[in-house]
């Protein structure tokens, strides 16, 4: 069996393994589904293809050549791993430049890591187990694409004790900024299409930074997106209820 047959046939087994069709793999490469079964049934494609192929279904090329049997990529890291960025403001914002596809020269090149401590940093995220480093710049995250942080997890909570206060009181009057604060009486059939629609949302968020990762770093500027949604009242409110009678 030749090379391109065997890719091929990997590249098979991997969608078969996820249960993913070619109308989903040609949705993330923005093809067409004709034009992924025509590539697969032939082995005819470009390594540019081939490259985005790798690169959507997060496998090296050596993965797709051993059977893409990469190890499953972390959906999301454990409480463990968690609090030991959160010890570190400089290990958390690496992690954050390495898990939205910054390059070690773009990161040295906008942050002042001297080269002893970037090495340093990056051992320790390679002894968590959250990227594979092999000295001294080869760099692989193992996080999936879908990744998302721990919902109540320590960088969760570090968020809200140090980040949602200063991101709130931000202007929100720049290019591409938005701010909106909406309360009303919703029923629970309109809470749930609201749910949905932030999930959406989430979602289209997501995999806009996904695409966008692969332009230039001077393309991109970094953006924060909060969604919420919960059965709330203002405690100053609250406290002007009538007490109920049992």
């Amino acid at each position: 069996m030749s090379a391109g047959q065997t890719l091929v046939r990997n590249i098979r087994s991997v969608l078969r393994q996820r249960g993913m069709t070619y109308r989903q793999l040609a949705e993330l490469l923005n093809l067409s589904e004709p034009t992924i079964k025509r590539d697969l049934s032939r082995g005819d494609f470009s390594l540019g293809r081939l490259d985005r192929i790798c690169e959507v279904l997060d496998l090296s090329l050596s993965d797709l050549v051993d059977g893409g049997q990469a190890p499953a990529a972390l959906q999301e890291l454990s409480e463990t791993q968690e609090r030991a960025l959160v010890r570190d403001p400089q290990l958390l914002l690496l992690t954050y430049l390495l898990v939205n596809d910054w390059k070690l020269a773009e990161i040295t090149g906008a942050y002042e890591f001297d080269e002893s401590r970037l090495v340093s940093l990056l051992l320790r995220l390679d002894q968590l187990g959250i990227v594979d480093y092999r000295p001294p710049r080869r760099v692989k995250k193992l996080t999936a694409r879908n990744f998302a942080w721990r919902k109540d997890g320590p960088v969760h909570e570090f968020f809200l004790a140090r980040v949602a206060g200063e991101f709130l009181r931000g202007a929100f009057d720049g290019v591409g900024d938005e701010f909106r604060f909406l309360s009303g009486m919703l029923s629970m059939s309109s809470r749930t299409r609201m749910k949905t629609a932030l999930i959406r949302l989430a979602q289209e968020f997501d995999e806009l930074a996904r695409q966008d990762a692969r332009l230039p770093l001077r393309e991109r500027d970094g953006f924060s997106l909060m969604l919420g949604l919960r059965q709330w009242e203002f405690s100053e409110f609250t406290r002007l209820r009538r007490t109920r009678k049992p």
